[in-house]
């Protein structure tokens, strides 16, 4: 992190000091064995599909989509 925030590249800068404005939240996802990819995939699919019904059906055939196994 120290070498990153003395480079030259200000991109490089700038990330590093982004990541350590969170340095506990990034430390606990590098260490911990436990993780929320799981959760993520789940809220990933049901953005999916609710942007492909958008305007195009009801709440009803939404809910109906989110509980059908993939």
């Amino acid at each position: 992190m120290r070498q990153a925030e003395g480079c030259d590249l200000r991109s490089i800068r700038s990330f590093a000091s982004f990541l350590r404005q969170d340095i506990d939240a990034v430390t606990a996802g590098l260490t911990l064995s436990y993780s929320s990819s799981v959760v993520e995939g789940h809220v990933c699919r049901i953005r999916l599909l609710k942007r492909s019904l958008y305007g195009l059906a009801s709440f009803t055939l939404l809910r109906a989509r989110i509980l059908t196994p993939p």
